[in-house]
């Protein structure tokens, strides 16, 4: 049995440059992610430009230890989210951060905003063990989608994420994606074997192996 999601492309928003871009694309992706942790010097100028956005918009304000920009606390990401619900669709908030969060979902859940519960390691693929507890974190939490992203440079770490992949694809929406030596392969690999969102870069590619929305359609075809 398979997951029937039909894969969707997501256009990172996470620097002014991104954001000019993406006002003024014709054909946009199936959705935008805004990293607000990356906007944090011009949110009145994110907020002006909400309403020309041509998609759904995925907010996210990400924790430091997960790439997250500014080194910014759990109370002003909370902050930043809560603000910023208004114009989302979707939220993501990263496994570790769901307790200091905990208003951003409760609040989100109330305005029907779909919920994305991510994880991110850059330095390795966790053994088997460890991402069956995130699977299992995230399906407790009423998640919409699983975001996980780990470090591929070694076929090994690869292959255990497509066996994560395939083994809890049918229990929850699954965004999979490679990072470092193995990244582009791994993104490609996932978006063919249906991870539900896909994330591209506007420009300039923001971690190891992340691929543009132009590669990403070829992909998909």
């Amino acid at each position: 049995m398979t997951n029937p999601t039909v894969p969707q492309i997501v256009g990172v928003i996470s620097s002014r440059a991104d954001l000019r871009r993406a006002v003024g694309m014709r054909n946009p992706p199936d959705l935008f992610e805004l990293r607000l942790d990356a906007a944090v010097a011009r949110i009145e100028e994110i907020k002006d430009a909400m309403g020309e956005l041509r998609a759904p918009v995925i907010i996210t304000a990400r924790h430091p230890r997960e790439g997250g920009f500014n080194d910014l606390s759990s109370r002003a990401r909370c902050g930043l989210l809560r603000r910023f619900l208004p114009y989302a669709d979707y939220v993501d908030i990263e496994l570790r951060s769901t307790r200091p969060l905990a208003p951003v979902l409760e609040e989100a859940r109330k305005k029907k905003i779909r919920t994305i519960i991510s994880f991110h390691d850059f330095s390795d693929t966790p053994r088997p063990a460890r991402l069956d507890e995130i699977a299992r974190g995230a399906h407790s939490l009423g998640a919409d989608f699983l975001k996980i992203s780990t470090r591929t440079d070694t076929q090994r770490q690869l292959t255990r994420l497509l066996d994560f992949f395939e083994q809890h694809r049918v229990e929850i929406k699954i965004a999979a994606m490679g990072i470092g030596r193995l990244g582009q392969i791994s993104r490609l690999e996932f978006a063919q074997l249906g991870s539900a969102l896909n994330y591209a870069h506007l420009g300039k590619p923001q971690t190891a192996g992340q691929l543009s929305i132009a590669q990403l359609r070829r992909a998909l075809k």
